[in-house]
């Protein structure tokens, strides 16, 4: 016996071997370009299942490596059993104490749909597939951290099963150092079950994306800069030069408001005064529906991805993002920061002090394709002025957590990690040790 062939005996949820039917797409994550080996694939049916899978793991000397459904997988799974959350589904909301307690399987978009019900949102990201708790563990960009600072920030209580198989609630009360940890440090610390999170008031939200062609690109960069320059913090703005297969460049931006019509309009207006677009789709939308915003797909698929931060987007940052061609990649993204990001944060990463993002993304659909990709992306990153820090979701299979946080934090996260699971039983996908 080698740990895994008696897992069936051990949990009531789902056990999948290498020689059984559906192995390999069960252990597959989402970015199809990464390749996921593993010993076994456990779907668990709840937290009772999580805490005997960890005390067989930990008692057989193996790994336990947590995914709802695969998103920010790095390959980093070698002999390790897979273990899927998707099941731990539990999702509700306390409209009167605007919080809501959200299990490990839950993706942003449900919590969206049940709080826009009462007026209130969650901090979305651009897609409503990625899991709450995904992205919490890794600190979190919203489309909201300007107002209300990183997903992690708003998170109350984590329920986890530590690596001796127990279950636990931790809050700032019960375990400050755990739960500083688990607010951005990454998914190595702990199995993460369900958690608390605050909601936030939403009464209205504007948003929508407006799109040029890419013969715009200069115009649309220089307002681009003038509006996020004054906005407010209940004002986001991104933009994106896109190049997608069969189509012609387009440069677009991409907008939510936290406030009415009107308000937003006035803010921007630099782009009332572009050249007529090719398409303006902005409106007072619910917020269960941000994520059609930028149309991220939803099903798996494969890409390679880079983030950078910036330290400034100034004109010679602006003309390098506008010197070349897009392809051979899809999209070219800067998200501004700034507001409540800036902040004082009790959380792994910190305040931001970079105003932008950026995001480089392409599809490999050749060996020849994936280089150049990859070619292009490294070269905009040398050439920009990038701070050579990085968020923990932002970052690609090749990159660690030390390209995530500074060497003191990462010190304070492999010091945790060495007290909470010195036999490194719980597997993130970005671990803190390496």
């Amino acid at each position: 016996m080698n740990g895994v062939d008696t897992l069936s005996s051990v949990v009531r949820g789902r056990v999948l071997l290498p020689d059984d039917p559906g192995f390999d797409a069960a252990r597959r994550p989402w970015n199809r370009a990464v390749e996921q080996p593993v010993a076994a694939v456990v779907e668990a049916a709840d937290a009772d299942d999580v805490a005997a899978l960890v005390r067989h793991a930990r008692s057989a000397g193996l790994g336990v490596a947590v995914q709802p459904n695969g998103h920010g997988a790095t390959g980093r799974t070698e002999g390790t059993i897979l273990l899927r959350t998707g099941r731990l589904d539990t999702l509700r909301i306390d409209p009167a104490g605007r919080r809501a307690r959200v299990g490990a399987g839950v993706p942003s978009g449900r919590v969206q749909a049940l709080a826009a019900r009462h007026g209130l949102t969650g901090l979305p990201g651009s897609s409503p597939v990625v899991s709450v708790t995904g992205v919490a563990l890794g600190g979190g960009l919203s489309w909201f951290g300007r107002a209300y600072g990183w997903v992690a920030d708003s998170v109350t209580a984590f329920d986890i099963v530590d690596a001796e198989g127990r279950q636990r609630h931790v809050t700032a009360e019960t375990d400050a150092d755990l739960f500083w940890a688990l607010r951005g440090g990454g998914g190595d610390f702990a199995v993460v079950t369900a958690l608390e999170t605050a909601l936030h008031p939403a009464p209205r939200v504007y948003g929508g994306r407006v799109l040029w062609r890419a013969e715009h690109a200069p115009e649309v960069m220089d307002a681009y800069r003038r509006i996020t320059a004054a906005a407010p913090d209940e004002l986001t703005v991104w933009l994106d030069l896109l190049h997608f297969s069969g189509a012609e460049p387009m440069v677009a931006v991409d907008v939510t408001y936290l406030g009415d019509e009107s308000g937003a309009r006035d803010l921007l207006g630099r782009l009332h005064r572009l050249p007529r677009p090719l398409s303006d789709n902005r409106r007072i939308m619910p917020v269960s529906e941000l994520g059609t915003i930028t149309a991220e797909p939803t099903t798996p698929g494969p890409g390679i991805s880079r983030g950078e931060l910036l330290t400034e987007l100034d004109d010679g940052a602006a003309k390098t993002l506008l010197a070349d061609p897009v392809a051979p990649l899809l999209s070219v993204q800067i998200r501004h920061l700034g507001g409540a990001f800036t902040r004082p944060s009790d959380t792994p990463h910190g305040p931001l002090a970079e105003p932008y993002a950026l995001y480089l993304f392409g599809i490999p659909t050749d060996p020849a394709t994936a280089e150049a990709v990859t070619v292009r992306q490294r070269a905009l990153a040398h050439a920009l002025p990038v701070s050579g820090r990085k968020p923990l979701t932002f970052l690609n299979p090749g990159e660690t957590a030390a390209d995530a946080f500074t060497p003191t934090t990462l010190a304070r996260l492999r010091d945790l990690k060495h007290r909470h699971d010195p036999h490194d039983t719980i597997r993130g996908n970005f671990p803190v040790h390496g």
